[in-house]
């Protein structure tokens, strides 16, 4: 057994949206705890993460693929640009950047399931950064991109620490957004 934290509970939540054994990506995996989640409900997993020592214990196993990458020093994506999943998992990580690639990255019927902290947090601890930190409603803003929300919260929580919190569960609504899919190469 590997001493992780808990999964998100609102990944939990919202993990069966994801089509069944369909590939997860978990951006900014850290210690792992959702690969872990996805790759027990017989999803094939793929994490990235400037540092994989909290998951090193997962290199080898077929269903994992770990990439090590800083998502924020201008290195290229390291996926190829027609990579694409039934569930893309952002927690506790924003790099602005990046927020209009997600769309890219999830297949039709997929879904995207974030949760990172917002303006406010800053009176709790870190991170106090507005640089990481999310706008009222920030999150809310990628579904114009194709994206049909499914729940959408914003606001303090006491679990698992004191925080302020924004979490999105959005699918790839192909109806809604039609010249959006399939992406050019």
């Amino acid at each position: 057994m590997h001493d992780t934290p808990e999964a998100s509970a609102w990944v939990r939540r919202f993990a069966p949206l994801a089509r069944p054994g369909g590939g997860v990506l978990d951006i900014a995996c850290g210690s792992g705890r959702h690969l872990r989640l996805f790759a027990g409900a017989g999803h094939p997993v793929t994490g990235i993460d400037r540092d994989l020592g909290g998951v090193a214990d997962l290199a080898g196993r077929p269903e994992v693929d770990l990439l090590r990458a800083d998502l924020e020093d201008g290195s290229p994506w390291p996926l190829p640009p027609d990579r694409r999943f039934a569930a893309v998992v952002v927690t506790n990580y924003l790099h602005r950047p990046l927020l209009p690639l997600l769309t890219a990255l999830i297949e039709p019927g997929g879904v995207l399931i974030y949760e990172t902290f917002a303006r406010g947090n800053e009176r709790f601890g870190r991170p106090s950064s507005p640089a990481f930190l999310l706008e009222p409603g920030e999150l809310l803003g990628l579904a114009g991109t194709g994206l049909q929300v499914v729940a959408f919260e914003q606001g303090e929580v006491d679990s698992p620490k004191k925080a302020v919190v924004q979490r999105l569960c959005a699918m790839f609504d192909v109806q809604a957004n039609p010249l959006t899919w399939p992406l050019p190469g």
